[in-house]
């Protein structure tokens, strides 16, 4: 029988990508016989090193690319983000089989509020320039405001996610920070799962946002690799590649050489699938230390009058009620569609006793304010692009445990698609004649929500642009007959506009 090796370093997490490819290998070819040889990395050796303070790079898979060059195995296995571009776009050849949840998720220890309360600091375990230069400017924001100011250190950590999440619970650490990908592929192994479970059991966790805690690149990615004058290794790589997957990460790769390479980076690039497209995103520090943002593709659009953005008045569109009846919230979930949820007399008496997940981060700083704990946030790209996350054997959220908090009108058309929908306040339209005149006389016209086309729209000219986020308030402008354009976030549209040559008047 035919025999193709498979290689790959020997943690349990690599051990457990080795078999995914190993799998589909056997599915693409079930005369074929896979052997696996695990291997320890230089990357491993370095245990009590931070590697950005050495030098070089592909710690985690130079000793593995050795074995393919020497014919010591056919194919090798590696998690994408570990390797170089140099490689990469080198003479081997590659398949991206996988592809996990690309998130961060930041896992604290239980008595992580009383340490805030006595204004203790901090220590958050991470060995990622990345993760440093983002997430702890967004923890000091997002974390339950219960001090007067929340200090956070960083400590070095190294290790497998088992060895990580034993000297959390010997309390070494706060808090450390660890790729959901590696978490979930470890949480639906039956060898791993009870003993990750344990490990998370009293934790709690905050699952660090795409747009503010930018993955690396190519992060949750399996990759195999084969010499390239290995021809049957290659063969068997082009029967098990995702060709979708597998363009994704090169041109995360290709962007993130514009902004520098190895351990170093303080940036991240990661690719965004929603329902009118996907994104590519990058934002950071680049090698120089200059901040960036990039959204690609933003709408190619030219607008040759005014352009009035409801971003710009968002006040002057409604007033609101807010009901004195306490909000009974029947579901172990709860997503805040809007912070304005808090700010009416009647406080949502068991919102401290649920899972909280925001809209986007201005409602999760505005619940963090009041010292609620939030769990994840939709990105400002719409509920339904978190679900598959919620799903993850991480969080395990089901779709029958979450209740959308929101406005009157907004819950009854959530209610209409299946959900579970309540609402503390109404809008109220201002009927605000600036606003009206404004968009009579625009040539295109940016919406935040549906409910100001709704009250607004009629004003606007026949012929004129509808231009809008993603999310419900695109698919809902689609069932009112307007074809909008579409940005992926409100921040996307502000770029564009910043950025398009020609100068936008704003009514």
């Amino acid at each position: 029988m035919e025999t193709i090796k498979l290689i790959g370093r020997s943690s349990r997490l690599s051990l457990l990508q080795i078999d995914i490819v190993k799998r589909k290998i056997q599915s693409a070819f079930p005369d074929l016989k896979v052997e696996v040889i695990a291997r320890s990395s230089k990357g491993d050796a370095l245990q009590n090193i931070p590697l950005h303070t050495v030098e070089g790079s592909d710690f985690f898979t130079q000793d593995i690319f050795d074995a393919l060059a020497i014919g010591e195995a056919d194919i090798a296995v590696h998690s994408l983000k570990d390797m170089s571009s140099e490689h990469f776009f080198g003479e081997n050849k590659f398949a991206v089989v996988d592809r996990d949840d690309t998130r961060d998720v930041a896992i604290f220890n239980n008595d992580i509020e009383e340490k805030i309360k006595r204004k203790e600091t901090i220590i958050i375990g991470t060995c990622s320039p990345r993760r440093e230069e983002m997430t702890i400017v967004f923890l000091k924001k997002a974390l339950p405001q219960l001090s007067t100011e929340i200090k956070i250190e960083t400590k070095d950590i190294r290790g497998n996610v088992e060895t990580r999440l034993r000297k959390l619970n010997s309390s070494e650490y706060d808090a450390t920070i660890l790729a959901t990908a590696g978490l979930n592929r470890l949480l639906r192994s039956e060898e791993d799962a009870q003993l990750i479970e344990e490990l998370l059991a009293d934790k709690k966790l905050m699952l660090l946002p795409l747009i503010e805690c930018v993955p690396a690149p190519c992060q949750g990615a399996i990759v195999a690799e084969a010499h390239h004058l290995n021809i049957r290794a290659v063969e068997v790589l082009q029967k098990i590649n995702d060709e979708e997957l597998l363009a994704d990460c090169y041109v995360e790769k290709k962007e993130a050489i514009k902004y520098g390479a190895g351990c170093i980076q303080k940036f991240g690039v990661t690719t965004l699938r929603t329902k009118n497209g996907k994104y590519l995103y990058a934002a950071g520090r680049d090698s120089e230390g200059t901040e960036f943002v990039k959204w690609d593709p933003l709408a190619g659009i030219k607008i040759e009058g005014s352009l009035f953005s409801s971003t710009d008045v968002m006040k002057g569109f409604f007033d609101y009620e807010w009901s004195d009846k306490e909000v009974k919230i029947t579901t172990p979930v709860v997503f805040v569609a809007n912070y304005k949820v808090l700010q009416g007399t009647s406080e949502v008496m068991n919102l401290l006793s649920k899972t909280i997940v925001a809209s986007g981060t201005k409602t999760w700083f505005e619940l963090s304010k009041k010292g609620y704990w939030v769990t994840a946030c939709a990105d400002a790209l719409g509920f339904e692009f978190l679900l598959s996350s919620l799903n993850m054997p991480l969080l395990n959220i089901q779709f029958e445990d979450i209740s959308i908090l929101t406005h009157e009108a907004a819950a009854e058309r959530w209610k209409l698609k299946g959900y579970n929908a309540v609402s503390n306040y109404k809008q109220l339209p201002k009927k605000d004649e600036t606003i009206r005149e404004s968009i009579v006389l625009a040539e295109a016209i940016f919406w935040t929500s549906f409910s100001q086309y709704e009250f607004y729209g009629k004003y606007a000219k026949p012929d004129a642009k509808h231009l809008c986020a993603g999310g419900e308030t695109a698919e809902l402008l689609k069932q009112a007959g307007v074809e909008p354009v579409i940005f992926p976030t409100i921040k996307a549209f502000e770029q564009w506009r910043r950025s398009s040559i020609r100068s936008h008047s704003v009514a």
